[in-house]
């Protein structure tokens, strides 16, 4: 389909605004083909079986037949003897071409001499690798799973590091350890903002962020600093959601997402420990308070794609207020 000039008034946009916003967007249209060559056209590629649409390939006019049949080749894998040619403008057929035509046409004899103008291209062949989604369709391939035995037998992996930690120290955990690692970028992100340290870190005199190892921090009297406890307890147990109650707002990670605390407690069906349900300011949950195994228990009310169970662990509570949209500032991003 050749260039032609966009930006009159659309019959079926009524809105002003949106109208304007259009007349911006498309208003260089009439002119984007102005620096290609006069012997240059652009045609897009289309398929059969597959959903990839190749846009404004560049072919001379003076190229033949061949050389369009060879290039889709490449592109879809469909060998030239199996290809039926549709050339189409805004969806309309205008001519087809099938695959006993002789290679040696030139693209003009067949019209495509303007940009914009689809050749699609039917697949003749009944055993197609193209067929069912075979190129595309990623759930298809088989996933490689590595078993316990091959990941043991690995070197320098997370386990066999794990491993080596627990031999020097009995009481070591990766939970653990993850909870302090978390603690200690915290604090480094304050000292980068220029908030002060949480407490339990200092800096030493190299400017350097420290873990103050006797403060009573690092080791309360709680489940979640006792190394003898398994990790569930760690990462799910009550000690998660201490001082998170219901109406709390709240931000949730990963993504930094904010809401409103809505339900806390176990939750069965997703597993053993504690579970907070929170309603999203936006829809970046993936559910409206009803866990969807079992029995579809409702635990709290929320639009759908709003509603979300998180670990405690996740969750923060504080002065989070819902976000502005249409604020450019970045200071929650900090």
């Amino acid at each position: 389909m050749s260039a032609t000039t966009t930006n009159a008034p659309h019959p079926d946009i009524k809105n002003r605004d949106l109208l304007a916003v259009r007349a911006w967007v498309t208003g260089n249209d009439v002119h984007q083909y102005d620096d290609v060559h006069q012997s240059t056209v652009l045609l897009d590629l289309t398929h059969s079986n597959l959903q990839q649409r190749h846009i404004e390939i560049r072919f001379d006019k003076h190229d033949t037949l061949e050389h369009l049949r060879n290039k889709i080749h490449q592109k879809s894998g469909t060998a030239p003897h199996f290809q039926h040619l549709q050339i189409k403008s805004a969806n309309h057929v205008m001519q087809e071409i099938p695959p006993e035509t002789e290679d040696h046409f030139k693209l003009g004899y067949f019209g495509l001499v303007n940009h914009g103008l689809e050749v699609h291209c039917i697949d003749l062949n009944p055993h197609s690798g193209s067929a069912g989604g075979q190129y595309e369709d990623t759930s298809l391939v088989e996933k490689y799973r590595m078993s316990d035995e091959e990941y043991n037998q690995r070197k320098g992996t997370l386990r066999e590091w794990g491993e080596e930690q627990r031999a020097k120290n009995p009481n070591f955990s990766m939970a653990k350890h993850a909870r302090l690692h978390r603690e200690m970028v915290d604090a480094k992100r304050a000292l980068k903002q220029g908030l002060p340290l949480p407490k339990g870190f200092f800096l030493d005199t190299n400017g350097k962020v420290c873990r103050d190892d006797d403060d009573d921090v690092q080791a309360p009297v709680s489940k979640a600093a006792d190394p003898s406890l398994e990790e569930d307890e760690l990462l799910h147990g009550e000690e998660t959601v201490a001082g998170k109650e219901i109406g709390m707002r709240c931000q949730v990670q990963p993504g930094s997402r904010r809401g409103l605390v809505s339900y806390v407690g176990p939750i069965p069906e997703l597993g053993a420990g504690q579970w907070l349900g929170v309603t999203f300011d936006e829809p970046v949950g993936n559910n409206d308070g009803r866990v969807p195994k079992g029995d579809n228990k409702q635990y709290f009310e929320a639009m759908d794609k709003h509603g979300g169970f998180v670990r405690g662990i996740n969750v923060e509570v504080g002065d989070f207020p819902e976000r502005n949209l249409f604020d450019d500032s970045d200071e929650d991003e900090l």
